[in-house]
């Protein structure tokens, strides 16, 4: 542990392994692991009490310190519990990471209106909940970094029609912006992530659902790694050391953004569309 988070507590939502048979290494279970190595102490919390648990004993394996709780973050009661909580028992906040999302196929048309509201409850209200309960606690120590996770999907078509995911994505950078300029005096700041292709559980069980290719999730994994500029996909380590900066005081003056890791993804020509995919509740991003 080197300090740059050395006396910071984080909560991280989404902590849990998300599942993926053997590949359950998420966005928010890396980000938790290295804010605890980086000297914070971390707040889990995901909706899986097994998931939350097991990262908790990855943290203490390391000599980390970590609390793990479960909860509903779509629900008011639960996240106003979780905050209080938290806050009782180290007293106080200074980094908020927010890495729930789900996504589901369909556009305009094929997407429900059950869908659509099911999107924005886990994408985009979690969140509004999250930082409505956190930011009065931040605004009395006069500090405070809160982490979002979106997705490249929020500023580009990628080629997949889950419009409830997108838009959802793109209202959430909005949120946060409005929320890093309002809070901005009171030594605050708002930023989101934006993953590209990560290699997480949630996009290897949107395969192994959906892929219509006929290739199953070799070929899946393939053509996500032939999209990238780079020729392979981005891990759950490149978004978790972006939060990792956006956690830490290096980051002092980054306020109101977007941190898109994608290997260039967005800057480059649009590459092949991806196969459909089916999102369940996961990683915020990738």
């Amino acid at each position: 542990m080197n300090g740059r988070l050395a006396g910071k507590v984080a909560i991280v939502t989404g902590a849990g392994t998300g599942g993926g048979g053997g590949h359950g290494l998420g966005n928010g279970k890396a980000t938790a692991l290295l804010f605890a190595r980086h000297g914070a102490k971390v707040f889990l919390v995901d909706r899986s009490e097994a998931a939350v648990a097991e990262t908790a004993a990855a943290i203490a394996a390391e000599g980390g310190t970590a609390a793990a709780w479960r909860a509903d973050v779509t629900q008011a009661s639960e996240v106003a519990s979780l905050i209080a909580t938290c806050r009782q028992r180290w007293g106080r906040i200074d980094v908020l990471h927010n890495n729930v999302g789900i996504g589901e196929l369909g556009g305009p048309v094929e997407t429900s209106e059950e869908s659509w509201d099911r999107v924005f409850q886990v994408n985009l209200k979690s969140v509004f909940l999250t930082c409505k309960h956190v930011l009065p606690i931040m605004v009395e120590q006069g500090a405070g970094s809160i982490i979002n996770v979106s997705s490249i999907a929020s500023i580009r078509w990628g080629g997949v029609a889950y419009i409830g995911y997108a838009a959802s994505k793109a209202a959430l950078n909005q949120l946060s912006r409005c929320i890093g300029l309002e809070y901005a005096r009171h030594g605050i700041r708002s930023n989101c992530i934006l993953p590209g292709l990560i290699d997480t559980p949630m996009p290897r069980q949107q395969v192994m659902a959906a892929y219509a290719g006929g290739g199953g999730l070799d070929e899946m994994l393939r053509i996500r790694a032939a999209t990238s500029p780079t020729g392979k996909q981005g891990e759950p380590w490149d978004v978790a050391y972006a939060a990792l900066f956006l956690a830490s005081d290096e980051s002092k003056y980054v306020n109101a953004t977007e941190l898109v890791v994608d290997g260039g993804l967005t800057a480059a020509t649009p590459g092949p569309p991806q196969p459909p995919q089916k999102g369940d509740r996961g990683d915020g991003g990738g």
